[in-house]
């Protein structure tokens, strides 16, 4: 590459990016994706058309994203399932793709058909977001994640999988929300279960996703473009 410099979504593609075309490091620049936060909290304050959300008689769960493997929803599902046996919650998850059936089937297999619902596509996530008791984040990879960076912004808790390559950069290692092992459903329980019990301040985690506002992002860009 002739580009003075590169800039990558997060480290973890940056190290990947090095090792696979040889750029040095020092080329590559890591700029995480914004987030429009003036737009995110005006469409958050709507009110989902979900009954679970509008009159919440159990904590509820959500993720989000589509319907495919790279997701990992059978690990999500099964660390649900695992702890309902100690306490009563529901599990929304948004989004559509190729898994769907197989998705289904497995809701059915683990007796899970009254307590989760696969809500589709949603043109407003940040409402179901904004009335969740915790957002999970049970995926194999992902560029960034974020996701994880709305759900901060709504003020949410969220839980994620240690995956490739973003999670633990927004969430600092585990400092904003648990990190648990790519496909392990009992540590997922476990990390589901003690953030519902204690959950982090919902102003820690706002004050949190300030840092990946459009205009904290366009600053780190004009950096790189200046510097």
């Amino acid at each position: 590459s002739e580009a003075d410099g590169i800039v990558v979504v997060s480290r973890g593609v940056g190290t990947s990016l090095s090792a696979t075309a040889g750029i040095p490091q020092e080329r590559i620049h890591v700029i995480h994706n914004p987030v429009v936060l003036s737009e995110l909290e005006q469409k958050a304050r709507a009110i989902p058309d979900h009954p679970w959300l509008k009159q919440k008689d159990f904590p509820v769960i959500l993720a989000a994203g589509r319907l495919t493997g790279a997701k990992d929803y059978p690990t999500l599902l099964k660390a649900f399932a695992l702890m309902r046996r100690g306490r009563s919650a529901r599990l929304i998850i948004l989004g559509e793709g190729e898994e769907r059936k197989g998705i289904e089937g497995l809701i059915g297999h683990l007796d899970l058909d009254q307590d989760v619902d696969l809500a589709g596509f949603q043109a407003n996530p940040y409402a179901f977001m904004a009335r969740a008791d915790l957002f999970v984040l049970s995926s194999l990879w992902e560029g960034f994640g974020l996701v994880l960076v709305e759900s901060l912004a709504c003020g949410t808790p969220v839980v994620s999988t240690n995956c490739p390559s973003g999670p633990a950069e927004v969430l600092e290692k585990g400092k904003y929300g648990p990190l648990v092992p790519v496909g392990d459903f009992e540590a997922l329980a476990k990390a589901m279960d003690a953030v519902l019990d204690d959950p982090l301040p919902s102003g820690f985690l706002k004050k949190r996703a300030r840092e990946f506002s459009l205009s904290s992002i366009c600053d780190q860009y004009l950096d790189v473009l200046l510097g």
